[in-house]
């Protein structure tokens, strides 16, 4: 097995979050981006990629994903904040093209 990315996508600071999982993060967060990617995140334009994790395994990345989907609200938030203070779009730092000064280390 191959190792994956929980990530949670957002439509601006402080919106509505959708938490997901993936192997190809860039090309996960691509399909939310152009609204090929989950209804959820169609529906709610959520296009900023505030958020994410790798783990090793595929499997330890599910369950991460299902214990975050259960959590409050502000356990979220705090999640974010920690790694992600302004709620920074960090897809262009997956792709290359973002800043990369700050304190907003996406890995």
């Amino acid at each position: 097995m191959r190792g994956g990315f929980v990530y949670i996508m957002s439509n601006r600071p402080n919106g509505t979050l959708y938490t997901g999982v993936t192997a190809d993060i860039v090309r996960r967060v691509y399909q939310h981006r152009t609204g090929t990617g989950a209804g959820f995140c169609r529906r709610y334009g959520l296009k900023r990629l505030i958020w994410f994790e790798f783990h090793d395994e595929i499997v330890q990345a599910i369950q991460r994903e299902t214990n975050i989907k259960y959590w409050p609200r502000a356990w979220k938030v705090r999640l974010i904040e920690r790694m992600n203070p302004t709620w920074e779009d960090l897809y262009l730092r997956l792709v290359g093209d973002g800043p990369t000064e700050g304190g907003n280390d996406a890995t």
